[in-house]
């Protein structure tokens, strides 16, 4: 029996919005919060707090450039980093690794990996809903992926830093709010933005990017606001 595509599109929905800032955000807050009453654990959360806020500025900055003045690439389909893909790659892999502190140190380290699959997966579900192009996902991952991998370079994964309140705490929040959190403002926001920014009345789209690359003329503003996820 093949499956449902309703399902199937269900599934990529809800795996997608693991990846919203407002869902994973507060989760790594309070995972950094915790982390800083522990000297040996400070390191981690402060090169994580830092490159975590850099990697959202740079995400928003290339969000604001193509949408206020129309800065992307038509070739490589490319409108801004997928926030998504970007949140999801540095956050989980630090963020299971350090809930895994208790246990061992191979388990934490397979903790690691799987947040790096998670944060795969869900930028495969940018793909999936169509919300992204592959340039786009990738940039995210690459992204997001550098700051766990420098902050673990630079501060290693403490020992015993979590207790077992935490880590539930944090499955329960993951496990609600994709389902019943409201959807996220993220994107009308940095339009708005965008907008105050550059002065003009209407954003750049994918759809002007694409039609300007087949016409070989430069990419003008949509009337509409239609949400094209970038």
């Amino acid at each position: 029996m093949s499956p449902d595509p309703q399902n199937s599109l269900l599934f990529w929905h809800l795996l997608t919005r693991l990846g919203e800032m407002q869902i994973l955000l507060p989760a790594a807050l309070l995972a950094m919060l915790t982390m800083l009453r522990r000297p040996e654990a400070r390191p981690l959360a402060g090169w994580w707090g830092v490159l975590l806020m850099v990697a959202a500025l740079i995400t928003t900055a290339s969000k604001l450039a193509f949408m206020g003045w129309g800065i992307g690439s038509a070739e490589l389909d490319f409108t801004g980093i997928s926030g998504h893909a970007m949140f999801a790659a540095a956050v989980y892999p630090l963020l299971l690794g350090t809930l895994a502190s208790h246990i061992s140190t191979t388990g934490q380290r397979l903790a690691v990996g799987a947040g790096f699959v998670l944060a795969l997966l869900v930028g495969l579900s940018r793909l999936e809903v169509g919300a992204h192009s592959v340039s786009e996902v990738m940039a995210g991952l690459l992204l997001g992926g550098a700051v766990s991998v420098t902050t673990i370079a630079r501060a290693g994964l403490p020992r015993a830093v979590m207790g077992m309140v935490l880590p539930a705490l944090v499955t329960v929040w993951l496990l609600v709010m994709p389902v019943h959190a409201a959807p996220t403002k993220t994107h009308n926001l940095v339009t708005r933005l965008s907008l105050m920014l550059s002065g003009h009345s209407t954003p750049y789209t994918r759809a002007s990017l694409l039609r300007a690359k087949r016409h070989s003329t430069p990419p003008i503003s949509e009337s509409s606001h239609a949400d094209n996820r970038i």
